[in-house]
């Protein structure tokens, strides 16, 4: 059965998860990483010399760590066609939206996300914390304009592409109420809400 190292609390474990989820694969989720530690321990770390969640492990002994990796692997072993697109310019895209994930709306939003649930009120740096939340917002503008134009990040139908940037979606507008309309994003989003994986793995887990 195909395993996932990592708690659930995590934002990149529920990539994974949300991924799991979407190909109804059967799986055990083992946790490890934050409260429940031993990622640094030499058994995990020779899995995963990060020490970092998720890990994915297959019957067979292999495995994969890098959340996004993770997704796209179980997308063309297990959703070729479907979660993984088959046109090859439309999984380009969703690609893109992959790594746009990892290289903008995850770091503009990180200092919110750390400062906000992980930080003690009385040390926290508001201007970081305000600093992201202005940087955040900037990215779902982007996600807004693209979404005047396609329903899903890379087109017409869900893929791959949109499941890193709905866990970051989710925290956002946990974390920014003071968000200005973004109307496109939010019809987005309400068609992300209602997929039972993602209720299941991401909606129904506190911020922690």
């Amino acid at each position: 059965m195909l395993k996932i190292w990592g708690r659930n609390t995590s934002s990149n474990v529920q990539k994974a998860m949300f991924a799991v989820g979407e190909l109804k694969l059967a799986y055990q989720r083992i946790d490890i990483g934050g409260p429940f530690g031993k990622n640094r321990e030499p058994q995990y770390l020779a899995m995963n010399p990060n020490g970092l969640v998720p890990t994915l492990e297959e019957d067979d002994g292999f495995l994969l760590w890098e959340s996004n990796s993770i997704i796209r692997y179980l997308a063309a072993k297990h959703g070729a066609g479907t979660l993984e697109p088959a046109d090859l310019r439309t999984r380009a895209l969703a690609n893109k939206w992959m790594d746009w994930q990892l290289s903008v709306f995850g770091p503009a939003l990180t200092p919110v996300f750390w400062g906000l649930i992980r930080t003690p009120a009385d040390q926290r740096d508001h201007k970081a914390i305000s600093d992201g939340k202005v940087k955040s917002t900037a990215a779902v503008k982007i996600l807004d304009d693209q979404f005047a134009k396609t329903p899903y990040a890379a087109g017409d139908a869900f893929s791959m592409g949109d499941i890193p940037i709905a866990i970051m979606s989710y925290r956002y507008r946990e974390l920014v109420p003071e968000r200005p309309a973004f109307p496109n994003f939010e019809r987005w989003y309400a068609a992300i809400a209602s997929r039972q994986a993602f209720r299941d793995h991401v909606a129904s887990v506190p911020l922690t």
